[in-house]
């Protein structure tokens, strides 16, 4: 043994070895004048830690149990993992625990294996230090979220989202919203409804935060209420469900609107009769014949609402015979005017009277910008329109145009065919689609197409199985979503068991 004199010099300190009492061993003195081996055959310090336990997981949200009723996410030989697994030992207290890891074990195992070094003092006062190894059994158990889940009948707050509109592209967008942001992670249940969604919670704050959520992407209103299901009169304790009912304003992308006059001059003195281009937070609105722009929000909308004079379902085809492009210093001046659209003079004839006669209409429109002759393309006939609606009846017949076109109309089965992405949906969605719902997503699909400012807030995915169809070199001109906008599509990754676990995105 090395010391330091008082000079500061090493020098070594011999001590003169002794027999082990018990078997006679040469050592090194010591308080029980025992050797290592037979101090352990006399003594156990890991004697009250149990060397087997069972750690509990549960796969549907892949978590394990910290008792007593507590559900942690942990991935394996992870200090998370680490600490529950100690926290499952009893004895541990009784000793000095120095050292924890884990031992590799096979990841389909089910098998979790710790090494120890714990420390106590025995005998005299020696300091006995001893290695050992407990094994955890993973056993699987269903958390209580997870059975409410299964269950699907337990919930104490619903939110009801409803909208009254002709079409479901909304609910597509919102469903989009929902999925990136994972605003409905806390759901118990979702229910598909004729006019929209029913979102299912085992807690009230749950359904308020979708309920805001709600608030914040779309423009829309929302009312509370409340059912006693019981009520305990030894404690004074009430238990509640709560309803949320939130209704989206009926006005959608493309719709035909007239405005209420105070509205309108409230927006910039805007002509009443505008076309929808966009919602998001507020309603943006175009006027065709000047290119004018405005911005509703749901507050000015609900102080005064208003139904959509023309739904996309009531346009009909046009085709484009002649097309001017309106000059700038032929333009009335307005404070807000859209750069992306270019004001033009169009004549066209109705897809049906083609080959009939040789009837045309005239109409300013604002799509001069991708519009050519030959083209088809939507619109409303207001000549031949017999239109009940209390604003709309108060316009001048000399502000009322013939026709109003609306979108540029491309081949639908050629978009099919050349579009390489898709798009992630709820659970079960799709086995609930009838023929209509299916050509309302696609028709969402072509928004998403048409408009960049629409995608911003959708998780659009790399679609594999069309990433090989060939090129079609006539494209018409038709929209397309660039590779760069895609993301990789889900991926299998190992769960905290070591198995094929949630798919994760990249």
């Amino acid at each position: 043994m090395e010391y330091l004199d008082s000079s500061g010099a090493i020098r070594e300190q011999h001590y003169s070895l002794i027999s082990c009492c018990r078997c006679g061993l040469q050592i090194e003195p010591n308080p029980t004048n025992m050797c290592v081996d037979c101090l352990r055959s006399d003594v156990d310090i890991t004697e009250d830690i149990p060397k087997t336990s069972a750690l509990s997981f549960c796969r549907g949200c892949e978590r394990y149990l910290q008792p007593p009723n507590q559900w942690i996410k942990a991935g394996l030989e992870s200090r998370e993992l680490l600490s529950i697994c100690l926290k499952k030992l009893k004895g541990l207290s009784k000793v000095k625990l120095v050292d924890a890891g884990f031992v590799w074990t096979e990841p389909h195992s089910m098998r979790v294996k710790v090494k120890l070094t714990v420390q106590k003092e025995v005998m005299n006062g020696a300091l006995l230090q001893q290695v050992f190894v407990v094994e955890y059994v993973i056993q699987s158990h269903m958390c209580d979220d997870c059975h409410r889940v299964e269950a699907k009948d337990f919930w104490r707050a619903v939110v009801q989202v409803r909208q009254k509109c002709d079409h479901k592209k909304t609910f597509f967008y919102l469903e989009q919203l929902i999925l990136k942001h994972k605003a409905h992670r806390s759901s118990v249940n979702i229910k598909p409804m004729a006019d929209g969604l029913d979102f299912f919670f085992s807690k009230q704050d749950d359904a308020r935060k979708l309920v805001d959520f709600l608030q914040t992407y779309v423009p829309s209103r929302s009312v509370t209420g409340k059912e006693l299901v019981s009520h305990d009169i030894r404690n004074n304790k009430y238990t509640y469900k709560h309803t949320f009912s939130v209704e989206i304003i009926p006005i959608c992308k493309d719709h035909i609107i007239c405005l209420p006059h105070k509205t309108a001059q409230q927006m910039g003195s805007i002509s009443p009769l505008c076309i929808v281009l966009r919602v998001t937070q507020t309603i943006h609105v175009i006027d065709p014949n000047t290119l004018q722009m405005g911005e509703l929000s749901s507050a000015n909308y609900w102080r005064q609402p208003f139904q959509a004079l023309v739904s996309p379902k009531q346009l009909i085809e046009y085709m484009v015979m002649e097309v001017d492009i309106v000059s700038d210093r032929d333009r009335p001046f307005r404070h807000r005017m859209s750069t992306k659209h270019v004001l033009a003079d169009v004549y066209v004839a109705r897809m049906s009277d083609l080959g009939v006669n040789e009837q045309q209409f005239h109409c300013r429109t604002h799509l001069g910008h991708i519009l050519k002759v030959g083209d088809t393309v939507l619109g409303f006939d207001f000549s031949n329109a017999n239109l009940n609606h209390q604003h709309f009846e108060q316009m001048k017949a000399d502000k009322i145009p013939d026709v109003m076109l609306i979108k540029k109309v491309f081949d639908h089965s050629r978009r099919l065919r050349r579009r390489k992405w898709k798009l992630h949906r709820f659970d079960g969605a799709d086995a609930l689609e009838t023929e209509s719902t299916t050509k309302d997503y696609n028709d969402f699909l072509d928004d998403l197409e048409e408009d960049q400012g629409l995608r911003e807030n959708v998780n659009i995915f790399r679609d594999p199985t069309k990433i090989s169809v060939e090129e079609d070199t006539d494209d018409e001109g038709a929209p397309q979503i660039s590779l760069q906008e895609m993301l990789e599509d889900l991926h299998i990754s190992e769960d905290a068991t070591g198995g094929e676990g949630a798919p994760m995105m990249e």
